[in-house]
């Protein structure tokens, strides 16, 4: 059967995640995957498995989220973009459609991701629009974490990042590079300001992102110093990093084949 590549995006405060869940809830949380799969389902009259390039957590959101599926011949023809948006609930949505190789798999042949997370710098207020996309964090030492950002890349074996629920092979990745937007100095004073980190690197471990960000938030106010972070790493110990961002600043921005 002919393969699509999709890319789609999401806002995920009201899904759990990507990955469809098995649950005795009565009343479970959807996810992306399922909403997805719904709609391959009537569009084919068969289910059909949709796979992403990764799991998202819960509230994590997508800008460039992929995933392929393998549909019958004889719906090959159809405009798929506009069969999804036209289906799919408001905070989901596909941007593109492609048909690929039949061997093309979005999660193994992926060659790296980049994720954006945002803080707003004020713990006075939040504006509301940006309220479910962000980590109010307050003032920080912005100086402080690009110090330890700078300690974070390169490879090296991610272990004290890494949640616990996945088997691997290894936790050794390389992080290509950690930037923000906006560069240059920022006053570490409680300013209406939104700064967002991205992360790019050849793949990540189980919240491994959201676990980066916690540390580098960490340094920024005072907790932590930028110097310890080698000291971490070698640790090889989850206990040893010091938080978990949360989910709601997250962002998976691209992934790169």
């Amino acid at each position: 059967m002919p393969r699509l590549k999709i890319v789609v995006a999401y806002v995920g405060t009201h899904y759990c995640g990507w990955q469809i869940q098995n649950t005795l809830s009565r009343r479970p949380q959807p996810t992306i995957q399922e909403e997805l799969e719904r709609i391959v389902e009537r569009v084919t009259g068969s289910a059909i498995r949709v796979f992403g390039s990764g799991r998202t957590d819960s509230g994590v959101h997508a800008d460039g989220q992929v995933a392929h599926f393998d549909i019958p011949e004889h719906k090959l023809d159809m405009d798929w973009q506009r069969t999804f948006n036209s289906m799919l609930p408001d905070d989901i949505a596909v941007l593109s459609v492609e048909q690929v190789a039949d061997n093309f798999h979005s999660r193994i042949d992926a060659k790296g991701k980049a994720y954006s997370y945002s803080l707003w710098l004020s713990r006075r207020y939040t504006p509301p629009r940006l309220f479910p996309f962000v980590w109010a964090s307050g003032p920080l030492d912005i100086a402080a974490m690009d110090a330890a950002a700078r300690h974070l890349e390169g490879t090296h074996d991610f272990t004290s990042f890494q949640n616990a629920g996945t088997d691997l092979e290894t936790t050794v990745r390389t992080i290509r590079s950690i930037s923000r937007t906006p560069e240059g100095p920022i006053p570490a004073i409680d300013s209406p300001m939104q700064i967002t980190w991205r992360f790019e690197a050849d793949g990540f471990l189980k919240q491994m992102v959201r676990n980066l960000m916690g540390t580098l938030v960490a340094c920024g106010s005072g907790k932590l110093s930028p110097d310890a972070i080698p000291e971490l790493i070698t640790a090889c110990d989850r206990t040893k990093a010091p938080c978990t961002a949360p989910a709601q600043g997250l962002s998976l921005t691209e992934v790169y084949y």
